[in-house]
C-alpha cells in the first residue's frame, strides 16, 4: 500500500484512535469484532464510489462528512467502529481510494493486535507466509482464487476447504477478506504483504530466504542471529526451499539481496568471463 503524505498523516491519526478504542475496550473479543466491522465498511465503500468520494471530499466541512457517516452506520456498527471511522472521514486524504486503503489497513491492524494480545502473532505471520507459498506453487489454485469472474463466496469456500481447522482464526479472517475483496491485489502478493505487516507489528524486518534444502531449527536460529547482528535489529525469517539453487542461500531483505547460492556464484562467474 502506497499513500501520499496527507493520507499517511490521516492514517497515523486514525491508528492512534484505533489503539485508544482497543485499549479502552477491556474485552479480548473486541479486536475481532471491530476488525470484521471495518472490513465490512471496506466492502461498502468499494461498492459505492459516490459514497467514498463524498467521505473523502476535503472541500466539504469535516462535520458534514462525519454526519453522513453516522447517518449511514449508526446502529449498524459498534460505537468503537464509529469512533475510528469518524477520525478517518474528518481527516484529509489524498484520494477516495487512499481513504479506503486506510480503512482496510486499520482492519488488518485490528486483527493483528488481536493475535498479538493472544500471543499468536508469530504463528499468524508464519501461516500467512506458508499459505502464500502453497498457493504460489499451485497454479490452478491461484487462478481459481483470483478469477474475477468467479463469485466471491465460491472462492472463499474453496480457501476455507484448504485452511479450515489448520490455521488461527485471525489468519482465516485476513485471508478470507483478501480473497473476497482483493481490490486489484493478487492473492500471493497480498499474503506476502500481510505476513510483512505481521512482522512489522513485532518491529522486525523480514528476510526472505531461498534455500536449496530445508533448514533445521538450529540452522534457522543461527541464521536469524547472524542477520540480527549484521542489521542491528530483529530479523524474521521466511524460508522457501528452491532446489534450483543447487546449494547455498539467497537472502533478500528490503531491496538488498545476498546471493550465496551455487547458482548465483555460477551466474556471477559467467558474467565475469563474458566481460
Amino acid at each position: 500500500m502506497t499513500l501520499h503524505a496527507a493520507s499517511r498523516d490521516a492514517l497515523a491519526a486514525a491508528e492512534l484512535r484505533l489503539l485508544e478504542v482497543l485499549d479502552g475496550a477491556g474485552n479480548s473479543a473486541a479486536p475481532a469484532e471491530l476488525g470484521q466491522e471495518l472490513f465490512s465498511v471496506v466492502g461498502l465503500l468499494s461498492r459505492q464510489p459516490a459514497l467514498r468520494r463524498a467521505l473523502a471530499d476535503a472541500s466539504t466541512e469535516a462535520a458534514g462528512r462525519e454526519q453522513l457517516l453516522r447517518g449511514l452506520l449508526d446502529g449498524r456498527v459498534s460505537d468503537g467502529a464509529l469512533q475510528v471511522l469518524a477520525t478517518v472521514v474528518t481527516a484529509r486524504w489524498s484520494s477516495p481510494r487512499e481513504l479506503v486503503d486506510g480503512v482496510e489497513s486499520l482492519a488488518r491492524t485490528t486483527l493483528l493486535v488481536r493475535a498479538e494480545r493472544d500471543g499468536k502473532l508469530d504463528s499468524v505471520e508464519d501461516e500467512l507466509f506458508r499459505l502464500g507459498r502453497i498457493i504460489a506453487g499451485n497454479h490452478e489454485l491461484e487462478l481459481a482464487l483470483t478469477d474475477p469472474a468467479a463469485p466471491a463466496d465460491g472462492k472463499v469456500a474453496l480457501l476455507d476447504g484448504l485452511v479450515a481447522g489448520k490455521v488461527d482464526e485471525t489468519t482465516k479472517v485476513l485471508v478470507d477478506q483478501l480473497v473476497r475483496e482483493p481490490r486489484g491485489q493478487g492473492v500471493v502478493g497480498g499474503l506476502a504483504d500481510l505476513a510483512a505487516l505481521a512482522a512489522k507489528r513485532r518491529e522486525r524486518s523480514v528476510a526472505h530466504v531461498r534455500s536449496a534444502v530445508e533448514l533445521d531449527a538450529g540452522q534457522r536460529e543461527r541464521l536469524e542471529a547472524t542477520l540480527t547482528r549484521i542489521y542491528s535489529r530483529p530479523i524474521a525469517l521466511h524460508v522457501e526451499v528452491d532446489p534450483a539453487l543447487r546449494g547455498g542461500l539467497v537472502i533478500k531483505i528490503g531491496d538488498e539481496v545476498i546471493d550465496g547460492s551455487v547458482a548465483g556464484r555460477l551466474s556471477a562467474l559467467r558474467r565475469d568471463l563474458a566481460g
